[in-house]
């Protein structure tokens, strides 16, 4: 092939995003062309208007063969790719921070935030071709609020006393108190939009919605694999004209996948191993700073977590820095015993801060009552790096004379069997824009995500 058809084809696959800026001036230089060259050719190609279509395939580190389809009980980020690919909800937030309409085309607070109205867009459809109306909406929430019911999103609803309908287009919320950031609460993965018929949900089984790709095969844990919803009704979104997402655990396979180019995009990267990511021309690595943490909760509905002196005497055992700086390798922040940090409004920064103290851990320990050996529950599922930092956990305990026992458990199925029921484990949390928003998704009583059984 001449060297200008073969820089043709290169520009063409840059436009069309099959490779990057990196790999395309790499190509470049390896044809002969000078630097000053390579980098004018890409900024004509990347400056052309990016093409639809194609095939994107991902690795998600997150996955359980205990996963299903319906989203109030979705509990990875496998789940929560799954629903945002099939699905929309009344509102969304954007790239930017900012809370838009996405199924609502307008929300209105009224009477001091206690009532709000949600005028609907008209003419979208589900993929079963059903025209989403406000039934949908009232019985999608009702779904989530019902006696019965073990949504995650059940505590984030509680507020709600009344939904009604005026017309096809239009949904009330009526709230026991005014609520500013209930726009942002409609906008939780969970609550995304299904058919129904006769005031019930037909299936939360089913995978269809009115989201962007239309769900062609599901395996649970393993994979979910789309192609592009022809009536999508949001102008500029979906561009693939296929999509598929894998469940890929073991964060070494996860890393391979991308660097062979099996997969166009990896989750949950190592931070060990992003340096030496760095160095492949093929790669980006995207970094950006959110709400997300990792936590290790304890439930203090099982012993000896009840006990405050040995939460406190825990809480001051714990290196916090040299997690950071050891498992995070410093693409993090430590935390203060709190769901809120910097990228978050309103942070109290006057919060005591529980450094590591040995004595004051000895003191509470000892002030406890208890002995022997206490269970700390871990594994990679929950992030990269978890067992590990488990293990610098029960190090820096033993010197406060506290002996951790450290329980390496299996990935697959960690999030049923092991998070919210054994009394202490390793954990993480996508977090959320507002700070009533995460309380309540995580800490109210009434909410099947309350994974420190706070009350």
């Amino acid at each position: 092939m001449k060297k200008e058809n073969y820089l043709k084809l290169q520009a063409q696959r840059l436009t069309t995003g099959q490779i990057n800026r990196r790999r395309f001036i790499m190509s470049a230089l390896a044809t002969g062309v000078t630097l000053p060259t390579a980098l004018s050719l890409a900024g004509r190609a990347e400056a052309m208007t990016p093409k639809s279509g194609g095939f994107f395939r991902m690795a998600a580190g997150y996955g359980s063969t205990t996963d299903n389809l319906d989203p109030s009980t979705s509990e990875n980020g496998f789940s929560q790719n799954i629903i945002y690919a099939r699905g929309n909800h009344l509102t969304e937030v954007s790239n930017t921070g900012e809370l838009i309409g996405e199924l609502a085309e307008t929300m209105t607070p009224e009477n001091a935030a206690k009532t709000w109205v949600f005028d609907l867009r008209q003419g979208v459809e589900f993929h079963n071709g059903k025209t989403m109306t406000s039934d949908d909406v009232i019985a999608t929430f009702n779904y989530h609020r019902g006696e019965d019911s073990k949504s995650a999103a059940k505590g984030l609803l509680s507020a709600v006393t009344d939904i009604r309908k005026d017309g096809d287009n239009r949904v009330i919320f009526e709230l026991e108190t005014g609520n500013a950031d209930f726009g942002f609460i409609v906008s939780d993965y969970h609550l995304m939009i299904m058919p129904s018929e006769g005031g019930e949900i037909t299936d939360p089984n089913s995978g269809i919605g009115t989201g962007g790709y239309v769900l062609d095969a599901y395996e649970p844990g393993v994979r979910g694999k789309f192609t592009r919803n022809p009536n999508y009704w949001k102008e500029g979104k979906a561009h693939f004209d296929e999509y598929e997402i894998l469940s890929i655990l073991d964060v070494t396979a996860r890393q391979n996948a991308v660097m062979n180019g099996d997969v166009h995009y990896a989750d949950s990267i190592d931070p060990k191993t992003v340096a030496l990511m760095q160095r492949v021309p093929t790669l980006d690595i995207l970094e950006v700073t959110g709400t997300q943490h990792y936590t290790f909760p304890m439930r203090l509905n099982v012993e000896p977590f009840g006990n405050y002196d040995l939460r406190m005497a825990l809480k001051f055992a714990i290196k916090r820095q040299e997690l950071v700086d050891k498992i995070l390798l410093g693409h993090g922040a430590a935390g203060n015993d709190v769901p809120v940090s910097s990228a978050m409004p309103f942070l109290n920064t006057e919060l005591p801060v529980h450094e590591f103290d040995a004595d004051k851990a000895r003191f509470h320990y000892e002030k406890s009552g208890h002995s022997g050996p206490i269970q700390l529950s871990a594994a990679d599922a929950a992030f990269a790096g978890a067992v590990d930092a488990a293990q610098l956990i029960a190090a820096s305990a033993a010197e406060a004379g506290i002996e951790i026992e450290v329980v390496r458990e299996p990935s697959d199925g960690y999030w049923s069997n092991v998070w919210n029921k054994k009394g202490w484990c390793a954990c993480y949390w996508g977090g959320r824009p507002t700070q009533d928003w995460m309380y309540s998704a995580a800490y109210t009583a009434d909410t099947e995500w309350n994974d420190t059984a706070w009350k």
